[in-house]
């Protein structure tokens, strides 16, 4: 669509054309917005969702995975508020995003009850904007798509009133596409880090997103390897350091492996990496006492915020790591002391108790079937290096994260500052549109599949070829011992569904199991569909028994 060479484009075209020279090939949307038209008279492809909700947790996979930032665009009014959610967990993943409400005409934004998003986003967003002429629209998408690219991550929001998308939109001829800018820690901090690391008798290496965002997987390895000293990563930073690798502990959130548990608790100096060291009950909690806190951050406000920082590294991890090694290197007089064998030693010396303990349920032949069974045939079914795997909230995640050992960056979506349910189906659409060559994985339960599993449809009208991989025990099992008297009185944990059959009605190729010795069957079957085109949703009758990899925090809080 152009318009006549003697009149300026309009807002929703010239919209359009900024996402075109931003990298946008799909906008996530929900009708009725003019940007999904203008987009798709500009070549990029309009994907609509059945709720607001998981077309953003959709562009949110699609900015983690790669240089692009995800968008969405929604109606007004109730579009927007639908949205509110997935936008605060968007804000609390640090997840870049460009989010184009459209609003109310302009002279009723301010008269009630209007909702104006501008106004009511300010505090699950970097920044918020209503565009209020034609004239402010380029300069208000180059502000949006810099600060949601650059310090920490973060949804941005434009908003645009009904009245000025047909306004003309001057300086699109200027629009230079937004870049990541990155800064470098000074030399003094550097230089102060890297002495206290050499120093140290037992060094932990904690990795977050951060090593994701700055693409610093090889400098973590490079460290770890130099320093000799074990990994661990948050479940955001997930994938970032190969599990597999001698020095890798796995990572923590809610359940852990053991090898994570006593690292954590006996480091002397915790190096955390594009970390920052939130508090929060679905990751590790970090002691304080007696130990040393190194840390690297894009936010200043993360620094002091919750554990003691001694040595502050602020800015890009890459380029943060790429100083520190040069740095550590020079202290050790050019490579690492011998001590890589004894730490690995002492890794597997936990590492395999722990995980023959869990074999009775990685392996188990009972019914109904242990999620654990489910796991373990899945990654040793899979190609893991091109697998996507995500979890949902609650059992799932912590059931998944100690088991999966990922071998190659960003094929783990972890999350865990907010726990909403439904997030993993999103995250696990946008990868395969991120990444269309890979197996893209997310692992639910009952609860999750009943907030959004209505976008199996879209799965199957878009073309979405992921598998779903649903824990069904007919209950809210986590709360069973909180809400013992509503569930004895009331059934007020009970939940039920035939999941399988919904999913086939959708256009899924989908199963029902039930016995040990369909599970690998049945998930080779799905993986086959999904690499046909179809996609798939295996549903596992699992017990309602409930066992994770957790620890007793009360012997190590600082």
């Amino acid at each position: 669509m152009s318009a006549p060479a003697d009149r300026t484009p309009d807002v929703a075209t010239v919209a359009a054309e900024v996402l075109r020279r931003e990298g946008v090939e799909h906008l996530l949307a929900y009708p009725l917005n003019p940007l999904i038209e203008s987009a798709a008279a500009a070549l990029i492809r309009p994907v609509i969702v059945r709720q607001e909700r998981v077309g953003i947790h959709m562009a949110d996979a699609i900015s983690r995975l790669g240089d692009t930032v995800g968008v969405f665009c929604m109606q007004a009014g109730p579009g927007v508020e639908n949205s509110f959610g997935a936008v605060a967990q968007a804000y609390s993943e640090g997840v870049p995003l460009v989010v184009i409400p459209g609003g109310a005409p302009r002279a009723q934004t301010w008269v009630s009850p209007t909702f104006n998003a501008a106004l009511n986003f300010r505090h699950v967003t970097k920044s918020t904007e209503q565009v209020t002429t034609g004239a402010g629209l380029v300069p208000a998408l180059r502000r949006a798509f810099t600060q949601a690219r650059n310090g920490r991550p973060g949804p941005v929001l434009v908003e645009i009133p009904a009245d000025v998308w047909t306004e003309e939109a001057p300086g699109l001829d200027a629009y230079v596409p937004s870049r990541r800018v990155r800064s470098a820690p000074d030399t003094e901090s550097v230089e102060a880090a890297a002495a206290a690391l050499v120093a140290a008798e037992r060094p932990l290496l904690y990795a977050g997103q951060g090593v994701h965002r700055a693409r610093a997987w090889g400098q973590l390895r490079a460290l770890a390897e130099l320093l000799e000293a074990p990994v661990t990563t948050s479940l955001e930073g997930k994938s970032a350091f190969p599990e597999t690798h001698p020095l890798s502990l796995g990572s923590g959130g809610v359940a852990m492996p053991r090898a994570v548990f006593e690292h954590v608790r006996d480091a002397d100096v915790v190096f955390g990496i594009g970390a920052s060291f939130t508090a929060t009950p679905f990751g590790i909690r970090f002691p304080t006492a007696g130990k040393t806190f190194v840390h690297n951050t894009l936010d200043p406000g993360d620094l002091n915020k919750n554990v003691p920082t001694e040595h502050a590294l602020l800015g890009d991890t890459a380029l943060a790591l790429d100083l520190l090694i040069e740095a550590v290197r020079e202290r050790l007089g050019g490579g690492p002391r011998g001590r890589a064998d004894a730490v690995a030693g002492r890794i597997q010396e936990l590492h395999k108790p722990w995980l023959d303990s869990w074999m009775p349920y990685l392996t188990s032949d009972e019914t109904p079937l242990s999620p654990y069974r489910v796991i373990w045939d899945l990654l040793h079914l899979v190609d893991v290096e091109r697998t996507i795997i995500t979890h949902d909230a609650g059992s799932p995640r912590d059931e998944l994260s100690p088991f999966w050992r990922p071998v190659a960056p960003h094929s783990y979506l972890g999350w865990g500052k907010s726990t909403q349910l439904g997030y993993g189906l999103g995250l696990a659409m946008g990868a395969k549109l991120a990444r269309p060559d890979r197996l893209c994985v997310n692992v639910w339960g009952d609860a999750a599949i009943g907030m959004t599993g209505m976008d199996l449809e879209t799965c199957a009208r878009a073309g979405i070829p992921i598998l779903s991989v649903l824990f069904n025990n007919f209950a809210m099992a986590m709360e069973d011992k909180i809400m013992a008297t509503s569930r004895e009185r009331f059934g007020s944990t009970d939940i039920s569904g035939d999941y399988a059959t919904t999913a086939r009605a959708f256009g899924l190729h989908s199963e029902r199991v039930t016995e040990p010795g369909r599970i690998a069957p049945a998930l080779r079957e799905a993986i086959a569909a999904t690499e046909a085109g179809t996609p798939a949703l295996v549903e596992f009758v699992t017990t309602r028994e409930k066992k994770y990899s957790t620890f007793d925090y009360a012997s190590y809080q600082g």
